[in-house]
């Protein structure tokens, strides 16, 4: 959609992907092989960020493409209160390094990370910067990937009610990373607190409900087949007048990727169930499932 001109910006920068992470990234002989992987709302440079998590996805998944669509470093928060550990690092060593190796990388920044807007059409570190773009599947269908902050009402009329609501979801965060530890010292797997509160909470469903059918207007009225966002931390897929309507969620909350087959089918990864069934995986299901 956007042209992009490339600069030499790789001379300028360190060689950040030669350098090493502070959590090394895993020998894994069976990555998984996709042709598209769609990523979202991140929020690094925040304590809700589940970076273990999503660099376990990273030392497992492997795709032609890569779409980051919107909120991966939040300069909201980090507006506030500087915070950024090793491990955030480590996740922009994998992203850059899967650059490096051939992966197509496109990043459309979202609204907690929009200061990267100004460089829409700009390619850096081998990252391609737009504001949105097409994707055609391997089935032929066109779908239109976008951050999704444009039709939040709240985001675009109210932005000092956008913050404030930072500030509670972030209170919410809060109580989620507690809960969590909690469940670690009884061997319990991920669970999201939010997700679920926002699940039974009838104004947060008739939101979502909302946001889903205008963007799937949009891109109706774009003429594409479907389209892609982030933005509202929830992962679907619905068929929506016809539109194809998928959302990759988050990695605060549910932890979610979307990822494209080679055959154009479209899936969305829940990667604490991943976690959660390779650590139940005995070693002759790993045999049964290697000669499958």
């Amino acid at each position: 959609m956007a042209t992009i001109t490339r600069i030499p910006f790789d001379a300028d920068l360190p060689d950040f992907a030669a350098s090493q992470p502070s959590i090394p990234e895993k020998t894994v002989t069976e990555r998984r092989q996709y042709r598209t992987v769609w990523i979202s709302d991140v929020h690094l440079g925040t304590r809700g960020c589940n970076a273990e998590m999503l660099i376990d996805f990273l030392d497992h998944v492997d795709s032609e493409t890569m779409y980051l669509v919107g909120d991966i470093i939040d300069g909201w928060k980090m507006r506030r209160k500087f915070y950024w550990p090793e491990a955030h690092n480590d996740i922009l060593w994998r992203l850059l390094k899967r650059a490096k190796r051939g992966t197509r990388m496109v990043y459309i920044p979202g609204n907690h990370d929009e200061m990267f807007r100004q460089f829409t059409g700009l390619h850096f570190g081998g990252v391609d910067i737009v504001r949105r773009a097409i994707h055609e599947t391997a089935d032929g269908r066109r779908l239109l990937v976008l951050h999704g902050d444009e039709f939040d009402a709240i985001t675009l009329s109210h932005k000092w009610l956008a913050h404030l609501g930072d500030v509670a979801y972030e209170f919410m965060m809060m109580l989620n990373r507690w809960v969590n530890a909690w469940r670690r010292t009884f061997n319990m797997p991920y669970w999201s607190l939010s997700k679920h509160a926002k699940a039974k909470v009838k104004n947060a469903v008739e939101f979502i409900s909302n946001f889903e059918e205008i963007v799937a207007k949009e891109a109706g009225s774009r003429g594409v087949d479907g389209v892609v966002a982030g933005h509202i931390h929830t992962a679907d897929y619905r068929r929506i007048d016809g539109i194809d309507y998928y959302n990759d969620g988050d990695w605060v909350e549910g932890c979610t990727a979307l990822v494209e087959h080679f055959d154009g089918r479209m899936e969305i990864l829940h990667w604490a169930d991943e976690i959660a069934a390779r650590d139940e995986e005995t070693p002759a299901d790993a045999s049964e499932r290697r000669a499958a």
